[in-house]
């Protein structure tokens, strides 16, 4: 089961719609998993239309229109790995004991809010993922999206994937996006 994880992409507010890359892989995912900051529902009206299967939570960004359509944590097995979604999960000092504590049936946490890249795994065996905001970098280097694979009960062929502006040259040329460990 292919994946894609995004989240924070802020539409209309940091950008216009997703980047074409993004699109071609909401083409080819089995699932989209958004972990909030929709900002407004024209995205979300469009991923529901476009995704094979759309899961998604909402974020501190997102309005009563959102969050009317939205939960603020999903649960989810997928491929037979345990998903949860949501979007905060508070400073980065503590977070796995503290993600670990609130989501102890969970295999894989996909998170958002700080649009950092984020790939770490808890003393317990919890993974932690960020997929960045493929709209909005922040102080990261790239805008970044990432791709799973989920299938007999494994999570595997995790990319990060960095997204160049329009009209800038690809990103993966000299380097390779930043990922914290």
């Amino acid at each position: 089961m292919r994946l894609l994880l995004i989240a924070d992409t802020h539409v209309p507010n940091r950008a216009r719609d997703l980047p074409g890359p993004v699109w071609d892989e909401v083409a080819a995912a089995d699932v989209v998993i958004h972990a909030g900051d929709w900002v407004a529902p024209a995205l979300l009206d469009e991923l529901e239309a476009r995704a094979a299967r759309l899961i998604a939570c909402w974020g501190n960004n997102d309005g009563p229109a959102v969050r009317a359509r939205l939960p603020e944590r999903v649960d989810v097995a997928l491929g037979g790995v345990r998903f949860t979604v949501v979007h905060e999960t508070g400073s980065a000092a503590g977070r796995d004991g503290r993600m670990s504590r609130l989501c102890p049936q969970t295999d894989v946490l996909v998170f958002g809010h700080s649009h950092i890249p984020w790939d770490t795994t808890t003393a317990g065996g919890l993974r932690l993922l960020n997929p960045g905001s493929p709209t909005d970098r922040r102080r990261q280097p790239f805008c970044t999206y990432m791709t799973a694979s989920a299938e007999n009960c494994t999570l595997s062929e995790v990319v990060l994937h960095p997204v160049a502006p329009q009209g800038f040259p690809d990103p993966t040329a000299d380097s390779e996006p930043r990922l914290n460990r």
